[in-house]
């Protein structure tokens, strides 16, 4: 990319920096070190072992950031609000170590005042119902923590919520599925379809009263991956005045990616390892299937294309980006960690993006989602009490 809109992808991103909708890292330093910011220092460089640092992500003009408070799916009931728990107090931690370069954000406003002090807007986002345990107190709660959105499911379905890449048990949302859409409505939880089913996708849009997002999500009329969106649903965005975040991840933005990653998967299994494995000897067996199958190249270019569908089909006032960072491991050259936004920006300006629909893309739209969802959240205060209705109330004990 030459350097001139390289130099201009920095000059916008001055102005208006990265709203990133997914970054793993608190689940990474769970692994790496069971969040120990001292054993892991995010003010040196990081390279080689994660994919963010403080550093990086201001080379990589973020000006916001969602952490993800993910916990896996096979995480259950109490287990996984208490991982969600240490999730949240490693996000305040971090936050607390670096109060110069980070600044804990709940609101639009507070996302407004963290960019004017120069500082990194981090903001809180659960992904996977399996979080609140059946349990609407439960959603308040992470609320009260300072959880701004949760992914409604992650790679399994949850009783009430049907996942893209889980067998359809729901058939979407059932009526308590419907409740937590209405109640996180009501509290101003953004409602996440990232790693949804589209039948979840269709019924959680129609239900809101507020803006949904789909914080790391690509599309599918690009890739036909079940994690990205179908076009029907897309073109519901304006209506509801959503944002659809893309995602980096190799196997949702290329179909030859796609194919190689089920055909990794399926080796490391076949050795032995869960395809979410991550540890040093399932990346070990991953590393010998990759060396006599090489990756299929991605590149920034790729990821371009995924937006400008985007844009087509939703509208500009409708897209962001949710790069999915520390949460994989197949990204594309120059765009494999949080420094490289400024080659996807120069990508977008070569291709004839303006300045004003580029800072769209990086800050407008995701303010906007959150202070809508805010102001619906306001007006549904006054004429609506807390929900308390129990799973087995409105699914019945056999759910």
């Amino acid at each position: 990319m030459n350097s001139p809109l390289l130099a201009r992808a920095h000059a916008i991103l001055r102005d208006t920096p990265v709203v990133d909708g997914h970054n793993d890292l608190p689940w990474a330093m769970r692994i790496a070190a069971n969040y120990d910011l001292d054993a892991v220092d995010l003010a040196t460089d990081q390279s080689g072992r994660l994919h963010t640092d403080l550093d990086r992500l201001r080379a990589g003009g973020v000006g916001a950031q969602f952490w993800s408070v993910f916990v896996p799916s096979n995480l259950a009931g109490d287990a996984a609000v208490s991982a969600t728990l240490e999730q949240i107090d490693f996000v305040r931690a971090l936050t607390e170590r670096f109060p110069d370069r980070l600044q804990l954000a709940c609101t639009a406003d507070e996302m407004e005042s963290a960019r004017a002090a120069g500082r990194i807007a981090s903001l809180i986002g659960a992904e996977g119902g399996h979080s609140i345990n059946n349990s609407l107190a439960t959603l308040r709660a992470l609320h009260r923590l300072g959880v701004r959105y949760m992914t409604l499911t992650h790679n399994d379905n949850v009783p009430w919520a049907d996942s893209a890449t889980d067998e359809p048990k729901a058939g979407g949302l059932t009526a308590f599925g419907a409740e937590v859409v209405r109640e996180m409505n009501r509290v101003g939880m953004l409602v996440d379809l990232s790693h949804v089913s589209p039948d979840t996708m269709r019924a959680a849009i129609t239900i809101s009263e507020a803006p949904v997002i789909f914080s790391h999500s690509c599309a599918r009329a690009i890739c036909d991956h079940p994690r990205n969106i179908p076009d029907d649903v897309l073109s519901t965005l304006p209506a509801n005045g959503g944002v659809a975040m893309a995602a980096f991840v190799g196997y949702f933005l290329l179909p030859a990616a796609k194919d190689w990653a089920a055909a990794a998967d399926e080796y490391v299994q076949a050795n032995g390892f869960h395809r979410m494995d991550w540890s040093p000897e399932a990346t070990e067996c991953r590393r010998t299937f990759e060396s006599t199958h090489p990756r299929p190249p991605v590149t920034v270019a790729t990821v371009a294309d995924h937006l400008d569908h985007l844009r087509e089909v939703a509208g500009i006032n409708h897209i962001g980006l949710g790069g999915d960072f520390d949460g994989a491991n197949y990204f594309p050259a120059k765009l494999d960690n949080v420094a490289g936004y400024p080659n996807l920006i120069a990508e977008l300006l070569d291709r004839g993006w303006s300045d004003p629909d580029i800072g769209k893309l990086t800050w407008h739209n995701a303010v906007r989602v959150l202070r809508d969802a805010e102001a619906v959240a306001t007006d549904l205060q006054h004429t609506r009490r807390p929900a308390n209705a129990t799973i087995d109330q409105l699914d019945g004990s056999a759910h």
